[in-house]
């Protein structure tokens, strides 16, 4: 049975039987408790209570918001974009520590709105709950928290919901792993035309910089059928682009009884009739396989995008951080991406002043972006992480000198983005239309295969729908464009 035909036999569960042991079934359970909790609650403020969810981080975290959305709607709140909201969810992440602090900045603004609103439930979810000092410090600081819970039980948000309806103090629910992937609950998508999908979960390659595998566990791969299953319904839900999710997509299939490679399962996803695009992330240069080449080079359906992030161009400081692979060989890899699929977008992410790097080494990740040519990369000056090996490795890099690097590194990427998107003008190329343009609500907006934007005159009843654009002026890093129909 499908979570809508759940949602709509909630009536028939009996909430007086013995709690379900199963997964998602205990879970629908609790929902429908939840529900009648939810009933007393906005009988005794006189009106339909709301929530609202912040998001923080990366698409796995935004997918997990969405089934948060999901769980809260269906026990019955009313969304908000209001942090006055009567639930309100911080989903966090803390690959940087300055993420962390913007979640205590928030609580600290929140501590007075709870004071005012007798109603009001604060929770904290996501990367950053997975470290024992933060929960140690919300506990001791931030008394006020209702729900404490972190990346590995998200799908538990009713349950948990009503034990603290019961509870005196703050309801924590931490695990520090799983192999437990429950799916098939309640989810709002942000988009009717378009959804991430989670595929896997977990990190298994511990680069010294990254708290990511200690605080979202080790890879686990969700079953292919269950995939699958999923995206069919996605797609008679009228979606048609897709984004396969997880820390390491390309790790895809280890642990599972079916022998299945991402590519297989890419391949797969492919030939469902009503998909039109096929996008994921991310992926990790050390496993990313001839196999998933062939794939993308042989399917129109996937996006013709792939984010590969390099970090550093000096094979020195690759293997200071653990990468698994040098500069030769990230080199070779993008020959064999680029001669197969010669239209692809390549994009990436980039750290300056990991500790250590040396001009030369610099040297050797600004030669790297002139070879590669990015058409986008994501660029960052190294953060101390705790927690990480990284942490305690010797830094004798001057603040000045990385700031001065760092600068120089974002100058080149720009001028080269802007020559790569400059080089399509006058091309007629398919746009999924996402909405109105945030700057201009006079034109709508959408996105190329590669990922780039374009801007344009339409009416609204395009959104959701894949047209020609004749690409007419390059912004640097947008197009406007003219629609053809």
């Amino acid at each position: 049975m499908t979570s809508k035909e759940i949602i709509n036999n909630l009536d028939k569960i009996d909430i007086t039987e013995p709690v379900p042991a199963n997964e998602p079934e205990r879970q629908y359970y609790f929902i429908k408790k939840a529900k009648e909790i939810y009933k007393l609650k906005r009988e005794e403020a006189g009106r339909d209570l709301t929530c609202t969810i912040k998001t923080f981080g990366c698409q796995m975290n935004v997918r997990d918001s969405e089934k948060l959305a999901g769980i809260l709607e269906t026990i019955g709140y009313k969304r908000s974009d209001s942090e006055e909201a009567d639930f309100v969810i911080y989903n966090t992440c803390t690959v940087r520590e300055n993420a962390n602090r913007k979640v205590y900045g928030h609580l600290g603004i929140m501590k007075h709105e709870k004071e005012s609103n007798p109603h009001m439930m604060i929770a904290l979810c996501g990367c950053m709950m997975q470290e024992p000092q933060v929960v140690q410090t919300i506990s001791e600081k931030y008394k006020f928290v209702d729900i404490v819970f972190g990346t590995h039980n998200v799908y538990k948000l009713a349950e948990l919901y009503c034990n603290s309806f019961h509870a005196k103090g703050t309801v924590i629910d931490i695990w520090k792993d799983t192999n437990l992937i429950v799916e098939d609950l309640p989810t709002t998508r942000d988009s009717s035309f378009k959804s991430g999908v989670n595929i896997m979960f977990g990190c298994n390659n511990f680069c010294t910089y990254c708290i990511v595998p200690y605080v979202r566990g080790r890879e686990r791969s969700r079953e292919p059928e269950d995939i699958i299953n999923e995206i069919k319904r996605l797609a008679d839900d009228g979606v048609v682009e897709i984004m396969l999710l997880g820390q390491n997509v390309n790790s895809y299939g280890k642990g599972l009884k079916e022998n299945i490679t991402f590519a297989q399962l890419l391949k797969r996803v492919t030939e469902i009739d009503k998909i039109k695009r096929v996008r994921f992330m991310t992926s990790h240069p050390k496993d990313l396989s001839d196999e998933l080449i062939e794939v993308m080079a042989s399917s129109d359906k996937v996006c013709r995008h792939l984010h590969l992030p390099v970090q550093s161009g000096s094979s020195r400081i690759l293997k200071q951080m653990n990468r698994s692979y040098t500069r030769e060989q990230y080199l070779t890899l993008v020959d064999k991406i680029r001669n197969r699929i010669p239209d692809i977008a390549l994009t990436t992410d980039i750290i300056v002043g990991f500790p250590g790097e040396t001009e030369e080494d610099f040297n050797d990740t600004m030669d790297m972006v002139e070879q590669v040519r990015y058409d986008a990369a994501f660029t960052f000056i190294y953060s101390k992480r705790t927690g990480t090996p990284a942490a305690a490795m010797t830094d004798t890099n001057d603040k000045a000198v990385i700031n001065e690097r760092y600068q120089r590194l974002i100058k080149r990427v720009q001028e080269i983005s802007a020559e790569k998107i400059k080089g399509l003008t006058g091309q007629v190329l398919p746009v999924l239309v996402e909405g109105k343009s945030e700057e201009n609500g006079s034109l709508l907006t959408g996105r190329l295969s590669n990922n780039t934007l374009v801007h344009f005159v339409g009416c609204e009843s395009l959104i959701g729908k894949i047209i020609d654009v004749k690409l007419v002026e390059s912004k640097g890093f947008y197009y406007m464009g003219e629609a053809v129909i």
